[in-house]
C-alpha cells in the first residue's frame, strides 16, 4: 500500500484541502494517509475530519494518526510538510513586539525581514530532524514543503537535509486570476509566464492571441491607484519596475525598503498597508476555531471539493504519467541565470512519472533580478547562521534585509537580534 505522510496535520483546514483532495483523486485510492502532529488533540481532530470526508466521498484510502513521527514516515512515497514551530504564542508575538520597540514595523513577518529570519532559525533544526528520519525510513520519498519561510526551508532540505524537496505556494496559481478579476479583464485564453523567487516571482509575460496585455494591465492599474484598494503595493511596484509580483501587497510591503518608513508615515496610509496583519489573522483564527472545529470535525456529512492546491495534482501526475505543470520552488541549477546558483528559485516545472522537472528560464529583466537578490542575500546568510551556529551571521542576515537596514542603525539591529535570541529561548539552538 502506498503512503502519503502529512507532518503538521493539526493544521486541520489546510489538511482538509491537501488530503481531502487526495481522497477525491481516483489515482490515489487505496493509499494510507498517515497523519502526524505534536498536538495530539488537533491530530485526532484532523483524523476525524478526514474520515468524515472519506465516508461521504466513498474513498478507499485509510486514515491513520501517529504519535511517533518515524512510524508515520516509514515507507512513505510522498511527504507533505505544513508545520509551524513556536506558534502564534509565544513566537509570532515575539517576532512582532520586540522589533516594534526599535521602531521596526511588519505586516506578515514569515518570509524575510526580522520575523522571517527568526522563524527560519527556530524551524530549520526541526526540518533537519525530519530530514534525518526521511533518509532513514523513506529515502526515496518526494518531500513537498508548504511551510514558510519557503525558500530557505526548501533550500536547507535539499542542500543539508539530503531530501528531494519541492516548495509549494499558492501565489503562482492565483496571480493572474486575481489580477484580471480586479482589473476586470477576461482571462479566457490568456498565456502567462511566471518566474523569480517565492513571494517575489514575476509575471514576466502575459498575452492573448499573440497580443501583449501588459500595456492594458498597466493602464487599468494606474487608474485603480487613484482610490484605495488592497493591492496598492503590487501595482506601485509594477508601475515602477515594469512587472507584477505573485505575492500579496501586505507581504510585499515588508520585502522592500520603500513602503513602511518611520520618516514617511503617510506611505502606510497612501498604500493601504495593514501593519501587524498576521497577528490579527492569528487572533481571529483562534477565536473562530471552536465553531470551525464543530463544522469540520463533528460533521459526519462533511463533503469536500478538490481545491487548487498542487499536492494532489503532483501525486496524480506521478502515478498516472499524465503531465501537469506547476510553479515550484527548487534549487537554481542554472535555471535563472542571473540569480545565485545556491539560491532556491520559483519556476515552471513539469510533473510526470519522472517526478518534478524544473524548466529553464534564463535571465530575468535586470531590475527584477536585482530586487530578488536583495532578498536572497538575507536568505543565504540566515542559512549560514543556522548551519554554522554563528551569531554574527544572524546579524549579517538582518543588516542585509532591505526593510530592516533602511530603518535601523547597525548597532540597533545587533541589539534587537540579541534581544530576540534571548526572548526565543528554548525555541532556538545556542548561537556562539
Amino acid at each position: 500500500m502506498s503512503k502519503i505522510t502529512f507532518l503538521g496535520a493539526g493544521s486541520t483546514v489546510f489538511a482538509k484541502n491537501v488530503l481531502g483532495d487526495c481522497l477525491l483523486t481516483p489515482a490515489l485510492q487505496g493509499y494510507e494517509i498517515a497523519l502526524f502532529d505534536i498536538d495530539h488533540q488537533r491530530l485526532q481532530d484532523s483524523a476525524n475530519m478526514l474520515n468524515n470526508i472519506k465516508k461521504t466521498s466513498g474513498s478507499t484510502s485509510i486514515i491513520k494518526a501517529y504519535t511517533d513521527r518515524k512510524e508515520a514516515l516509514s515507507g512513505a512515497k510522498f511527504v507533505v510538510n505544513a508545520i509551524q514551530v513556536g506558534g502564534y504564542d509565544p513566537c509570532t508575538i515575539t517576532d512582532f513586539e520586540i522589533p516594534k520597540k526599535y521602531g521596526l514595523r511588519q505586516t506578515i513577518a514569515d518570509t524575510v525581514g526580522i520575523g522571517g529570519i527568526f522563524r527560519n532559525l527556530r524551524t530549520i533544526p526541526v526540518m533537519l530532524d525530519f530530514a534525518a528520519d526521511v533518509r532513514e525510513v523513506c529515502p526515496d520519498a518526494l518531500f513537498l514543503n508548504y511551510t514558510n519561510p519557503m525558500a530557505v526551508l526548501t533550500n536547507v532540505m535539499n542542500t543539508y537535509g539530503g531530501v528531494r524537496t519541492v516548495g509549494l505556494c499558492h501565489s503562482v496559481q492565483t496571480c493572474v486570476p486575481e489580477l484580471f478579476k480586479h482589473l476586470e479583464i477576461d482571462q479566457t485564453g490568456v498565456k502567462a509566464k511566471i518566474a523569480g523567487i517565492n513571494h517575489m516571482a514575476w509575471l514576466l509575460e502575459v498575452s492573448k492571441d499573440g497580443v501583449d496585455l501588459y500595456p492594458e494591465i498597466k493602464k487599468r492599474a494606474a487608474e485603480k491607484q487613484k482610490e484605495k484598494h488592497k493591492d496598492m503595493v503590487r501595482y506601485e511596484m509594477m508601475l515602477k519596475f515594469g512587472h507584477y509580483i505573485t505575492e500579496s501587497s501586505e507581504h510585499n510591503a515588508e520585502y522592500h525598503p520603500y513602503f513602511i518608513k518611520r520618516n514617511y508615515p503617510e506611505l502606510v496610509d497612501r498604500f493601504n498597508i495593514p501593519l501587524d496583519e498576521y497577528p490579527r489573522r492569528c487572533i481571529d483564527q483562534i477565536s473562530r476555531w471552536k465553531q470551525m472545529r464543530e463544522d469540520l470535525v463533528n460533521d459526519a456529512n462533511l463533503t469536500h471539493v478538490r481545491s487548487h492546491e498542487y499536492a494532489s495534482y503532483i501525486f496524480e501526475a506521478i502515478e498516472t504519467d499524465v503531465p501537469f505543470k506547476i510553479g515550484g520552488n527548487v534549487m537554481n541549477t542554472g535555471l535563472i541565470t542571473n540569480l545565485p546558483r545556491e539560491a532556491v528559485v520559483e519556476v515552471p516545472c513539469l510533473v510526470d512519472r519522472n517526478g518534478v522537472t524544473p524548466t529553464y528560464v534564463g535571465d530575468l529583466p535586470p531590475q527584477l533580478a536585482a530586487l530578488n537578490r536583495t532578498n536572497i542575500n538575507t536568505q543565504l546568510l540566515t542559512i549560514e547562521a543556522a548551519i554554522t551556529g554563528k551569531r554574527e551571521h544572524i546579524y549579517h542576515a538582518a543588516m542585509l534585509d532591505p526593510h530592516t537596514s533602511a530603518e535601523l542603525s547597525m548597532d540597533d539591529i545587533i541589539a534587537m537580534c540579541d534581544e530576540l535570541i534571548e526572548a526565543h529561548g528554548k525555541w532556538l539552538p545556542e548561537y556562539k
